[in-house]
């Protein structure tokens, strides 16, 4: 556990850095400290390896203040990750590794069994890897080893500032992926300084957001989504990624009825065609239109049934053939006052497309789609527009 109790940072030019920092970083999480340039967020960080020193105000690791603890040694005992790597030109990727080991007088094998270890579990086979330079990586590779270089004095802390913000998006999203793998094994207490909300969101078990030298918000991913403190926190995450439920009329429609109903979720105006329509012109609608199947009604918009791609080219050298030919009836339509749930159950019961949405007469008035499903999906909550 780390405890920050009254923090204050003011330099002597009277800039005031931090004002009344109070947190509990509990022990095997990962922490990220968020906010605008110039927040705090960096210098709060350094403060929990005395690299800056609090004008007031304690630091505790495991309830010991770190004011009596030997910078030196405590810096030893945690790992620190920066973001231009600083790995050591002139040294190997063992040797670089193995720097705060041998500092620490470990045994030579015992290092070399732990150099080994961490770099199978960042995917740099040793065999391959130990040996080299790192100039001879690339710029993940270096940041892969800038990471279990930190780890290898096998410290219970680890700081890690915008570690991975100098990086290629690609490259990046990689680091992120092992730096949440990696912690299932280790359950190292991290304390990770981003200015990505999106990273943010995606590796910390809690987040820490900061404004001008104070702390604004505090809780996991899912309730700062759900629950920004105020208008400051609501800009800096983006309305996109929030859950409101109060603004958001389909979560008032699950609250008041259960769940949505097909026409809150329907498409009104599907790929629809005659049944006397040639094959050849209904599959160049199908290409158009980027569709696999065609919905066929009458000149009265009566649902008559569907007709798939593969019954259309199937017969498709036929020209006296059209679609009336070639087209399946409908197991299953819903009503446009029916629940959406039901055509979702129906759909992934039968692995279908789409379901349509007929009125009381049969005439066609929509169809629930897989898009127009992720389209609820994504108003009712808006942070899946990044996933899906």
């Amino acid at each position: 556990m780390i405890r920050l109790e009254k923090v204050y940072k003011r330099y002597a030019d009277g800039f005031q850095a931090l004002t009344d920092i109070n947190l509990d970083l509990e022990a095997g999480k990962i922490h990220v400290f968020i906010g605008p340039s110039g927040c705090g967020k960096s210098t709060t960080m350094k403060l929990i390896n005395r690299l800056i020193t609090p004008s007031e105000g304690k630091i505790f690791i495991d309830g010991e203040d770190i004011t009596g603890v030997n910078p030196v040694q405590l810096r030893r005992k945690i790992g620190y990750v920066i973001q231009n790597i600083g790995l050591f030109p002139h040294m190997t990727i063992s040797e670089n590794v193995a720097v705060v080991p041998r500092l620490l007088k470990w045994d030579e094998d015992k290092i070399q069994n732990k150099v080994n270890e961490l770099l199978s579990l960042v995917n740099l086979p040793p065999e391959t890897y130990k040996n080299r330079y790192p100039g001879e990586l690339s710029g993940g590779q270096q940041q892969r080893v800038g990471v279990i270089r930190a780890l290898a004095a096998e410290p219970d802390i680890i700081l890690m500032d915008e570690p991975f913000s100098a990086l290629d998006p690609i490259s990046r999203e990689q680091l992120q992926d092992e730096l949440t793998n990696l912690q299932e094994n280790i359950q190292k207490t991290i304390i990770f300084v981003t200015h990505d909300m999106d990273e943010a969101i995606k590796i910390a078990d809690n987040i820490v957001l900061m404004k001008a030298g104070e702390v604004v918000q505090v809780g996991t991913p899912e309730q700062i989504l759900r629950h920004p403190a105020n208008d400051f926190v609501k800009e800096f995450i983006g309305k996109k990624r929030l859950v409101e439920h109060r603004e958001n009329p389909f979560l008032n429609s699950f609250d008041a009825e259960g769940v949505p109903s097909v026409k809150d979720v329907m498409i009104d105006k599907p790929v629809t065609a005659s049944p006397s329509r040639g094959l050849a012109s209904s599959l160049n609608l199908m290409e158009q239109r980027r569709v696999d199947s065609l919905i066929i009604v009458d000149k009265n918009r009566k649902l008559l049934g569907y007709a798939p791609i593969l019954n259309v080219l199937s017969e498709i050298s036929d020209e006296t053939k059209v679609l009336a030919d070639v087209m399946q009836s409908f197991k299953f339509a819903v009503k446009p006052d029916d629940p959406f749930t039901v055509a979702l159950e129906f759909m992934g019961q039968n692995n279908a497309p789409y379901v349509p949405v007929v009125n009381d007469a049969n005439v066609l008035v929509g169809a629930v789609t897989r898009g127009s499903i992720v389209r609820l999906m994504s108003e009712v909550y808006p942070v899946a527009e990044e996933v899906l």
